[in-house]
């Protein structure tokens, strides 16, 4: 699967589950890690939960699958591993002290399609 369509579908699935502050960024000659990071918060930990089950679902069915899904039992920062992208579930609170976007301000944010908010 391309990483677009990773991208895509996880900006999908935020925004049906009232996911916020959703971005995608471009980490590619930046870090070794991934080519991409995706974040976005949720207001509780229930939410955070709800928002990485429907992703891993739909990329399941899309035929992906994360290689390795770490902090989901206490669901304040999920990552969940598709290889070239990182995907950054976080309770607010705990994206606001970690402040990914502050600490890769370098990246450049790339847009998804039917986003209201830049990314």
């Amino acid at each position: 699967m391309k990483t677009r369509e990773i991208i895509e579908i996880a900006a999908r699935v935020c925004r049906e589950k009232k996911a916020e502050d959703i971005i995608a960024l471009d980490m590619r000659g930046l870090s070794s890690i991934a080519d991409y990071f995706f974040i976005c918060s949720a207001e509780s930990t229930r939410q955070v939960k709800a928002i990485v089950d429907e992703i891993e679902e739909e990329l399941k069915k899309a035929g992906d699958r994360a290689s390795r899904i770490e902090g989901l039992p206490e669901a304040r920062w999920v990552v969940m591993d598709y290889g070239v992208i990182l995907i950054h579930v976080f309770l607010a609170e705990t994206r606001a002290y970690y402040s990914l976007e502050t600490l890769w301000g370098d990246a450049p944010r790339t847009l998804t399609s039917g986003e209201d908010n830049a990314a």
